[in-house]
């Protein structure tokens, strides 16, 4: 009877790991094939304007999309932006010019920078209060296997196949995922009522930064932590970007080596993933951030400390296992205190924020690196996010505002 209990509970949780599983595969798949692609056709410099389309659509999107996403019905939205993605991802191949290229990733990634903020209002409005914590936990599970297997089925397209070929499978894969998310609930029947009134104006956009602000400033705290999470995703982002030519200037590793460095951060990544399904039930939410962020900065030392390859690879390891209880616990506590009503405002304000700071983060990081010293950067980057992680921990431990961990 219990058995019978546990599979109804977890039945529909389960359909929508398994399709956030195949559009996880999936996004790998594009990605590594459109870079190959542009590289083929216009060389590095194009493939770097890939990585600024995807931070401008982020901060085109997260100016407007939360007013939207509240508004609407969470899943029919999903469903549209898988076939949004999809329509768009097939016509890819079909196109011989540089710039139509770009048009066509900024679409889809608008769409993906959508999808995500869509997802997790309706994650949080499925899921019971009490199963978060280990949803979180298998959703990292997934997301960290389709960092490893969605590189190695992208591979054996390419001897199957060719690149061509890899970008229509993605776009059947979010099809797929698409009619996947029909046969989930539609929590949202009886709440969602379309009128004039909620068309998207400038007027309703200041309005809904306004009711953002209020929000902030009447639950300091939450934003606290939220504030604190992003600045150490923000620093991990600028420090990522230098991450090659600090392996190769710095540590002096082979091409051979780096590659297998990036490996051994998958690994990390799997095996964190598997401990954290196993503990997740005892550790607590705010020691799964405040633990996990300290964590993933001392992995970051010690790669920017680092002399030689075996160091670098224990850096890389120790951030990489420790990412996933800090995913887990950071989105646990975002769903449990952010209203969903309000979710994909505040979810897509801060995130514009966010991909502002990660862009001109990066962009300090490069100059800095240029005009003084590649690893003087990474190790003033490491420190400060070792700085910003140890004030997260202090304020999520502390017993007076255990309310706001409570399971």
């Amino acid at each position: 009877m219990r058995i019978k209990k546990l599979v109804k509970s977890w039945k529909y949780p389960s359909i929508l790991l398994s399709s956030i599983g195949i559009s996880s595969i999936g996004e790998w798949v594009y990605f590594i094939a459109l870079n190959l692609i542009v590289l083929d056709m216009m060389g590095v410099l194009a493939v770097s304007g890939l990585y600024i389309i995807r931070a401008l659509s982020a901060l085109f999107t997260n100016f407007w999309s939360g007013s939207l996403i509240d508004r609407l019905n969470k899943k029919h939205l999903m469903v549209w932006l898988n076939i949004f993605q999809a329509v768009f991802i097939a016509l890819l191949p079909s196109l011989s010019s540089l710039s139509a290229i770009y048009g066509i990733v900024f679409l889809i990634n608008v769409g993906s920078s959508m999808y995500e903020p869509t997802s997790m209002t309706y994650i949080t409005k499925l899921i019971p209060h009490d199963q978060r914590k280990r949803f979180n936990s298998l959703r990292s599970l997934i997301d960290s296997g389709a960092f490893v297997i969605g590189p190695a089925i992208t591979g054996m397209m390419f001897m199957i196949g060719t690149t061509n070929f890899a970008i229509y499978s993605n776009a059947i894969a979010l099809f797929l995922s698409a009619l996947i998310t029909l046969f989930m609930p539609n929590i949202e029947k009886n709440d969602f009522i379309e009128t004039d009134d909620e068309r998207i104006t400038l007027k309703v956009l200041k309005s809904d930064w306004k009711l953002v602000a209020r929000f902030s400033r009447k639950h300091v705290y939450i934003m606290i932590i939220y504030f604190l999470f992003s600045a150490v995703m923000v620093l991990a982002t600028a420090v990522d970007s230098l991450e090659a030519a600090f392996s190769t200037e710095v540590l002096l590793l082979s091409e051979r080596d780096y590659g297998f460095l990036v490996s051994i951060a998958g690994v990390g990544i799997v095996v964190g993933a598997l401990v954290n399904i196993i503990v997740v039930k005892k550790i607590s939410i705010s020691w799964l951030i405040g633990l996990g962020s300290i964590m993933v900065s001392i992995g970051y030392l010690i790669y920017a400390f680092s002399g030689n390859f075996l160091i670098a690879a224990i850096g890389f390891f120790v951030l990489s296992f420790s990412m996933a209880f800090l995913d887990t616990g950071f989105n646990t506590f975002y769903q449990n205190n952010v209203p969903v009503d309000v979710m994909g405002r505040v979810g897509s304000v801060y995130g514009f924020i966010e991909a502002f700071l990660i862009i001109i983060g990066t962009i300090i990081f490069g100059i800095m690196a240029e005009v003084i010293s590649i690893q003087f950067v990474v190790i003033l980057g490491s420190l400060i996010m070792f700085a910003v992680t140890i004030i997260l921990y202090i304020f999520n431990t502390q017993p007076s505002n255990a309310k706001y961990y409570s399971e």
